[in-house]
């Protein structure tokens, strides 16, 4: 464990380098793309390792400088080789700095490549990692195995044992002729005259052709059970192992943990083609015996051309179910698989699960699209180009599969003949267009041949990225309640989805991002956001169209996966620990602050702004009554200046005697901040802090009896206006009637002044100071039960801010 842990710590390419060759190879196909060579990761790995790469995909400028040094760094290792006299290595980076030149107006499309190809380094460093834990540990893996595999592996022991016998009652069978044909042969020649003798020979010869005849029947026999036996096992191989891990593929596809893994169906698969074509030899052994010797009533003539047909078939079924789609088309920084965008690179690996060596680079793989289109008017027509051929090998495989990866394909929208003209009046948007690929292949050995196609999963086809939300809307949709998966025309009547799959298929979504699914009360929330207060919600469904259409452009989606995307790039380890409650209701939230001691406080997700995050705190009036304080969403803007761990650590009140007081204590239940928090802290603080300008512009402000000023070090600055935003209203979150909100309507229907908070005083000249020294904080709803009120108030000091305007809702 001791060397597992160094090799943690050692730089990121070094420990890529110095991998078992099963993930040497994955890193291998990794850097089989053009976007950053190998020789560039290897040469300056110290240096990339050390960049903001998330930083500069979102920011221009900074971006811009990361290019430019990368420029002069590979100008310094082109320097390196010229010395070196490398004319090789010389002519490779100057070619690559050629490369590179296409991101001169698009640094942050650098900066975003750079950022998936070291995400992808991790996650190969995260699969090593763990089989060396498991190893040292000598933990055995997961077992897969059901009662139904165990006994599918019993019977599938029991047909090679049923083929091994029948191997051995062909050799006495062949012995029992040949003694037979040796015996009568011998009989014929010596020509025997006394009758008495040749009648004894002739019941000698009449009682081997019995015994060879009963042999015969008996080996028959023994080939229907074994044929039997084999048509049991492809039902279940057939009907019931693949059909389990294709639906297991299409839930793993959005995002469930499951098991897709091909290598153990590949195993029972080859060995049944294996008996099959033992049976095969058998049969043809048979009709060799038969050509050598033959009788009135051969059982074999009469039998043997049926058992032939039903080997044969039952091969040819076995075979059309082998060739399978292992791995979906995917974009290579698309959402997820399945989405595929026109002009853009995919990729897809398709697998024989019948594995035979000799087979290797011999079975040559075609792709093609939508044979049989549906005749919808308006429905596109796609070609597939790139390198559309190549031969199922072993080497693309870590398992040594039968696979042929295709990794360069690309589609193009047709110009003509795109289904212009349709018989049907069904309507369908883009991304509710449903399409197919197909893989052909043929089969040939021993005689054997089948041709083989395999399918992939419905894609969705774009043609800009602003439709991958919706796409991998579509996606989800489709592979959650779909059992037909050539089904292209579902969305054309769409089901309803139960909730109790739809609120999986959710928490698969966070779970596959970032580790950690949701929970049963984060669940709840959602269901009391869809569908209002309910006793049970086991029965409810989610219409498509509440899911992905209504309220459009802010669906439910919208605000789901807006959400998702904002963990997933600035709170995934806080969301991992659990620091973040997250999916809880605006109700429920007070109840259970109102409980806690003072400073007590959570996170939550804000419930109309798109992306947003917030946190409310418990405090106690003049009276010593508990009260509930929320400040206005974090967004993207706020996260990705500083980091939502250092805004909770720095948000501060200044008191009357000018000490900074955080109203953040605990994190509920009753975690002291820093114990929470701390770990994640920037090593510097203070006036050091590399957030400074945005904590002291932002998150302080002070707070005395009668009025609030602002009194930050950076007051001068702000006083010019420098770090204050145009008021547009008071912000902050607003409760539902009763703690329940209604059934969703819209994720940014029109909210009332939060009536959990209606015991407080009236808003003040304080609550007002105190929000425009501070746009993030809301100190109570009370602030805006008399909203016109507000433009009334005078402003002292800050006359260079814009004037509050009026406000009629508060954002959720």
């Amino acid at each position: 464990m001791r060397n597992w842990k160094h090799k943690v710590r050692m730089a990121q390419w070094d420990r890529l380098r110095q991998l078992p060759a099963a993930y040497t190879q994955q890193l291998h196909e990794l850097y089989d793309r053009d976007a950053l060579p190998m020789d560039v990761r290897h040469y300056l790995s110290a240096w990339i390792e050390k960049q903001e790469w998330q930083r500069a995909a979102r920011d221009h400028d900074f971006a811009m400088v990361l290019f430019q040094v990368l420029l002069e760094n590979l100008d310094i290792q082109h320097s390196r080789f010229v010395q070196e006299e490398s004319l090789l290595l010389q002519h490779n980076i100057r070619r690559y700095k050629q490369n590179f030149q296409k991101y001169l107006d698009e640094p942050c499309a650098l900066a975003n490549t750079i950022l998936w190809f070291l995400e992808k380094e991790k996650e190969i460093l995260q699969s090593a990692d763990l089989a060396e834990q498991v190893q040292f540990l000598c933990v055995e893996p997961e077992a897969m195995e059901t009662s139904s595999q165990r006994d599918l592996e019993r019977k599938i022991a029991g047909l090679k044992n049923e083929v091994q016998c029948i191997e051995h009652t062909m050799l006495c069978l062949e012995e029992q002729q040949d003694e037979f044909d040796f015996k009568y042969q011998t009989h014929k020649m010596e020509a025997v005259v006394d009758e008495a003798v040749k009648k004894e020979q002739m019941k000698v010869l009449q009682l081997l052709v019995n015994r060879l005849n009963e042999c015969r029947k008996s080996t028959l026999s023994d080939l229907s059970k074994c044929l039997d036996r084999t048509d049991d096992l492809i039902d279940i191989l057939v009907k019931k192992e693949l059909v389990e891990w294709q639906r297991r593929q299409q839930k793993a596809c959005i995002g469930a943990p499951d098991n897709v893994c091909l290598d153990q169906l590949e195993k029972w698969f080859t060995c049944v083609a294996v008996c099959l074509f033992q049976v095969r030899e058998f049969l043809g052994k048979l009709e060799e015996l038969v050509g050598k010797v033959s009788y009135d009533n051969d059982p074999v003539k009469a039998q043997k051309p049926v058992l032939q047909r039903r080997a044969d078939t039952l091969l040819k079924n076995l075979l059309k179910s082998s060739f399978v789609v292992e791995t979906q088309p995917s974009m290579p920084q698309g959402k997820g698989p399945l989405v595929l965008r026109t002009n853009i690179q995919f990729s897809v690996k398709t697998r024989f699960l019948v594995k035979f060596p000799e087979l290797n680079h011999s079975m040559k793989v075609n792709v093609s699209m939508d044979r049989e289109a549906p005749q919808i008017k308006g429905y596109r027509r796609f070609n597939v180009l790139g390198t559309k051929i190549k031969a199922l090998n072993m080497a693309e495989s870590q398992s040594g599969g039968m696979v042929a990866d295709f990794r360069h394909l690309t589609l193009k929208e047709q110009k003509s003949g795109g289904g212009g003209k349709g018989v049907s009046d069904i309507s369908l948007s883009v991304t509710e267009e449903l399409h197919i690929i197909y893989f052909d292949t043929v089969f040939e050995l021993k005689g054997s041949s089948v041709e083989l196609q395999a399918s992939s999963l419905p894609v969705v086809i774009i043609s800009n990225s602003s439709q991958q939300q919706s796409a991998w809307a579509s996606v989800l949709w489709f592979n959650l309640l779909s059992l037909d998966t050539k089904d292209v025309l579902f969305f054309a009547n769409s089901p309803a989805a139960p909730w109790l799959q739809f609120g999986e298929m959710l928490s698969w979504q966070f779970l596959s991002a970032t580790k950690r699914g949701l929970n049963e009360a984060q669940l709840e929330m959602i269901a009391h956001r869809l569908f209002g207060k309910q006793q049970n919600y086991d029965t409810h469904k989610v219409p498509w169209s509440k899911f992905s259409k209504e309220n459009t452009p802010d669906t439910f989606w919208v605000w789901f996966d807006g959400i998702l995307v904002m963990v997933k790039t600035y709170l995934e380890d806080l969301w991992r620990e659990g620091l973040i409650m997250g999916f809880v209701s605006k109700g429920k939230e007070k109840s259970l602050l109102k409980k806690k001691q003072r400073g007590t406080f959570l996170l939550r997700f804000s419930e109309s702004v798109i992306g947003g995050i917030t946190f409310s705190w418990v405090d106690t009036t003049i009276t010593g009554e508990p009260d509930v304080k929320t400040v206005q969403p974090f967004t993207k803007v706020d996260l990705c200046q500083i980091p939502f761990h250092e805004i909770i650590r720095n948000f501060q009140i200044l008191e009357a005697e000018n000490i900074p007081e955080s109203p953040l204590l605990y994190l509920y239940p009753n975690i002291p901040k820093d114990e929470a928090f701390g770990k994640y802290y920037s090593e510097r603080s203070g006036s050091d802090s590399p957030y400074i300008k945005y904590i002291k512009t932002k998150l302080v402000f002070v707070s005395k009896e009668n009025t609030l000023e602002a009194r930050s070090p950076m007051s001068s600055d702000m006083a010019q206006g420098e770090g204050l935003e145009p008021m547009n209203g008071l912000s902050g979150e607003a409760a539902e009637q009763n703690g329940s909100p209604h059934p969703l309507q819209s994720p940014l229907e029109t909210y009332q002044p939060d009536p959990m908070l209606s015991g407080s005083v009236a808003a003040t000249e304080d609550d007002l100071l105190m929000y425009l020294n501070n746009p993030n904080l809301f100190v109570d709803s009370d602030l805006m039960q008399d909203e016109l009120g507000l433009a009334d108030f005078s402003l002292p000091g800050f006359s260079n801010c814009q004037p509050p305007q009026s406000c009629g809702s508060i954002f959720q």
